[in-house]
């Protein structure tokens, strides 16, 4: 029965997953954690965590690993969990396959036509928006803890939480870039993974 469900949550997130994988973030965390308690949502965080780090689209990855997760969070055995993360990314790419499939030889022909142009117009504000959700999304209390209960409770925490905002600071503001008189400083984001694992290895 989950791989059933976990065919057609995927291949609806799949179908409605407009702005890429971070646009699905939202979609993927909403099913798993709270319409399907698959997964806590600290187990969603790692997720998100390790398909940002490994290659592949992000949608994809996570998707591959929520899969995995879910199953292995019934107790099931690791081929049969290697099994749901098949389904799950199968049932992912699918939507995207049969409707590029369908389309690609009438877009280029129609892509300039008003009626195609005005339903683009609509839907890049939804996708801002989705990237949004999902930023929020991650902005909770596994990645950052509680800063009430941090600084009045144990000093550990408290220290987790300052580094958490520091290399949030620290990540954004080096990826997004910035000018130092006729020089930019922008750090790619793969060395910025690299770099805030190191700090978190030796500060967290």
């Amino acid at each position: 029965m989950i791989f059933l469900q976990l065919f057609i949550t995927f291949f609806k997130i799949g179908l409605f997953g407009f702005g890429g994988g971070y646009g699905m973030l939202s979609l993927i965390q909403q099913d798993v954690v709270v319409n399907h308690p698959w997964m806590s949502s600290a187990d969603f965080t790692d997720i998100v965590a390790i398909s940002q780090m490994t290659p592949g689209p992000v949608g994809i990855n996570c998707a591959t690993y929520a899969g995995y997760t879910a199953l292995q969070n019934t107790g099931a055995d690791p081929w049969v969990c290697f099994l749901g993360s098949l389904v799950a990314t199968f049932s992912l790419v699918l939507p995207s396959l049969i409707l590029m499939l369908l389309i690609s030889r009438f877009f280029m022909k129609y892509a300039n036509h008003p009626k195609v142009r005005s339903i683009f117009d609509g839907l890049r504000p939804v996708v801002v928006g989705l990237l949004l959700s999902a930023t929020l999304m991650l902005m909770n209390g596994e990645n950052f803890g509680n800063p009430f209960a941090d600084f009045g409770g144990d000093p550990l925490q408290a220290k987790q939480f300052a580094v958490a905002v520091a290399l949030f600071v620290i990540s954004f503001v080096l990826t997004k870039g910035f000018s130092v008189g006729h020089h930019k400083i922008k750090v790619s984001p793969i060395k910025m993974i690299v770099l805030t694992a190191i700090i978190g290895a030796v500060l967290l």
